[in-house]
């Protein structure tokens, strides 16, 4: 008869099955810009940590089981701080291990999240407080010139194509704050409406990715598919919502459940983002995001910032207390164009000084193609022909 684990040892098990239901058997994976990329793989590397410094003797038992509660989101204190791990244990499948690399949330189906719920509008945000008067005034004057900004319309079988440069948090799991090397990324989004398997591709560190939906074995891959939505964002999907900003917050607030410990105002404000940062859409949904945005408690001005591509601007920020940080997106002072996003610490901690750059993106090039794995200028060279 096979004994049931008990302990330090039950506790590890459990752990390598929350492990194994991130391995890509869901219906999605979503691509992440690098602050929120950051923030999952630590969740994944705790786990692995916890679990190879408790079977080589490491870790006592007080050290396995606060992590275990870490990971899960339970627990009284706020979720930790997530940085960025390079080395991993062989205990990662290469499945995992390549959507870490990609950056990817595997094994997550469309509105599933990672821990504790709230109920659409539960936050007093809608209709209620807004940021900084700054930050109001700043973020009206973006909206006016992306309302301004002639896009062109991305078609159904087309790619959105996004190039950034950017480094992450390289340190140990909250230890000190070590940011890596600078290194370039490109990303291909499809565009395509009806649900897929196949969302697109991203090159990063020499190498290609594709971002895929698992299909688990045996079963049907249209079972799988995901259509596009909040989760795996569209021009057309985009172009369907709300341009009324207590509408579109109000909805992006209802498929935005924060993780327990989460303050669900920044994970508000980081959907935007992602949005914002690494997408194409209509003029009206950007202007429409933009004082959406106004609207979220906490939201304040940074007069000067500077993004991953050494690029001085003007900031929209928020500052995430739990942790000692701000989020920053960063726009040209001039044309009030978006530049990208950084996170510094805001106060001194124990893993780094105010300051310190936690992880930095630039956009450096968007554009329109139509293939995975085109690049802009192989695009117009086809039209030339």
């Amino acid at each position: 008869m096979n004994s049931t684990p008990v302990g330090p040892e039950r506790e590890r098990l459990e752990e390598l099955r929350e492990l194994e239901g991130l391995l890509p058997t869901a219906p999605a994976e979503q691509v992440l810009p690098p602050g929120r990329r950051s923030h999952h793989k630590d969740v994944l590397m705790q786990l692995i940590d916890s679990d190879s410094a408790g079977a080589d003797g490491t870790a006592d038992d007080a050290t396995a089981t606060a992590a275990g509660r870490g990971a899960a989101g339970g627990g009284g204190g706020p979720a930790p701080l997530r940085g960025r791990r390079f080395s991993r244990p062989a205990l990662v499948a290469g499945a995992v291990a390549a959507a870490l690399a990609a950056g990817l949330t595997v094994g997550l189906g469309p509105h599933q999240d990672g821990g504790g719920t709230a109920a659409p509008g539960a936050s007093g945000t809608v209709g209620g407080a807004h940021g900084s008067r700054g930050a109001v005034a700043t973020l009206g004057r973006i909206a006016a010139v992306a309302m301004r900004t002639d896009v062109t319309p991305v078609g159904d079988g087309q790619f959105v194509y996004v190039r950034s440069t950017g480094a992450e948090n390289d340190g140990v799991f909250d230890g000190r704050v070590k940011l890596g090397k600078m290194h370039e990324r490109q990303v291909w989004f499809s565009q395509r409406q009806g649900p897929v398997t196949d969302v697109g591709l991203i090159r990063e560190f020499g190498q290609d990715w594709p971002i895929e939906v698992g299909v688990p074995d045996g079963t049907d891959p249209a079972d799988s598919a995901v259509p596009a939505g909040v989760d795996r964002p569209t021009y057309a999907w985009l172009a369907s919502l709300p341009t009324d900003p207590d509408a579109l917050l109000e909805l992006i607030y209802a498929d935005t459940p924060a993780e327990k410990g989460e303050d669900r105002d920044q994970a508000v404000f980081d959907r935007i983002g992602d949005l914002v940062g690494e997408q194409i859409m209509p003029s009206a949904t950007a202007a429409a995001f933009y004082r959406a945005t106004a609207r979220i408690p906490g939201v304040t001005e940074v007069a000067d910032a500077v993004d991953a591509a050494g690029r001085h601007g003007i900031a929209i920020a928020r500052e995430d207390t739990r942790h000692g940080t701000r989020t920053e997106w960063i726009f040209d002072p001039g044309t009030l164009g978006y530049l990208g996003v950084r996170t510094v610490f805001s106060r001194d901690t124990e893993r780094a000084r105010a300051g310190t750059v936690y992880d930095t993106s630039a956009v450096l090039e968007r554009a329109v193609v139509d293939r995975r794995g085109q690049e802009p200028g192989e695009r117009r060279r086809a039209e030339r022909g």
